[in-house]
């Protein structure tokens, strides 16, 4: 049970840092804003409060997932973790953004009284250092993952959503916590409240930026999108290569789980085979693939004649990120 309970652990230690991080830091923002009545401190408190939010709802979209398939879902629950992800863009646009936006014009149009923003520097400084070491675990791991792919090509291929959602929501909050800073220096170094009010907005605006590009993602996941085209071209060639096989039609993949795949694939097949060769032919195949390429969860072969096979030429290629 413990050991169980450890591989789960490690195996979403990004989630689990940055929830920890999160909870800490929200109930520290929260207490300075109270103490001192800063609009950017309790924007940045809201933040945390919907951050933490957000981790509990990719931890429950992760077990989800990892239901096996059934007579109702039978390719699995996989996707159901692109569906909580792409409520996380709802609720830091609609919450984290909104929120920060609509107290900082409150501020602005009723500035309060400046007091001691010594408590505010103190949790600023705690809350850099806890959600930088979030950062720096969702980094590490994110870095593992991508290989020799650039950062933005490694996000916009990325079938796993809850390692760069935890990059993007940690780079967020420390640009907020800088800009938070700022806001508070700026509203006693000119007197002036209102200052503070508009960091507030300027972390919102981030965010809102933040949900917007994780929504793309997230839509682009749910709506299913292909394998990489190296697990694609590993497919045909396995498949082009074998003696009976004349020509692959086409290989279509769609990722039904971070780590599953769906493919199907249309092959013309020599003449003189016959539907028994045809289903041993087939079942080699498809221990070849699994053997090449674990993440199959389901192949489908099928005999078709290269003149009568439907192609995707017509399609517009996607673009390349």
């Amino acid at each position: 049970m413990s050991q169980g309970l450890t591989a789960r652990i490690r195996e979403n230690i990004v989630l689990y840092g940055a929830l920890a991080a999160n909870l800490g830091i929200g109930v520290a923002k929260f207490v300075a804003a109270g103490i001192t009545g800063s609009s950017s401190m309790l924007t940045e408190g809201v933040h945390s409060c919907v951050d933490s939010g957000n981790q509990i709802l990719l931890l429950y979209g992760q077990h989800r997932a990892r239901q096996k398939p059934d007579a109702i879902h039978p390719f699995g629950y996989g996707r159901e973790l692109y569906f909580w992800a792409f409520v996380v863009a709802i609720l830091i646009f609609a919450v984290g953004a909104g929120v920060s936006v609509y107290e900082g014009y409150l501020h602005i149009v009723e500035p309060e009284e400046l007091s001691d923003p010594l408590v505010n520097y103190i949790v600023l400084v705690i809350a850099f250092a806890l959600e930088g070491s979030s950062w720096f675990i969702a980094m590490r791991e994110f870095r593992k993952a991508k290989g020799d792919s650039g950062w933005w090509r490694a996000i916009r291929q990325s079938k796993d959503p809850a390692g760069f959602i935890v990059l993007f929501e940690d780079s967020a909050a420390l640009a907020g916590l800088v800009i938070a800073g700022i806001g508070v220096w700026a509203s006693h170094a000119f007197a002036d409240p209102r200052i503070d009010g508009v960091a507030s907005i300027v972390i919102g605006l981030i965010l809102g930026l933040v949900a917007v590009l994780l929504a793309r993602e997230a839509k682009g996941l749910l709506i299913g999108e292909r394998a990489n085209p190296k697990v694609v071209e590993t497919v045909r060639n396995i498949i082009a290569r074998h003696p009976a096989v004349t020509a692959v039609n086409h290989v279509r993949t769609i990722h039904t789980a971070p780590d599953a795949i769906f493919v199907a694939v249309s092959a013309d097949f020599v003449d003189s085979v016959t539907m028994g060769d045809g289903e041993r032919l087939i079942e080699e195949m498809e221990d070849q693939l699994r053997i090449a390429v674990p993440m199959l969860s389901s192949i489908y072969i099928r005999p078709e004649k290269h003149e009568n096979a439907a192609t995707l030429a017509t399609i517009r290629p996607p673009e390349q990120p």
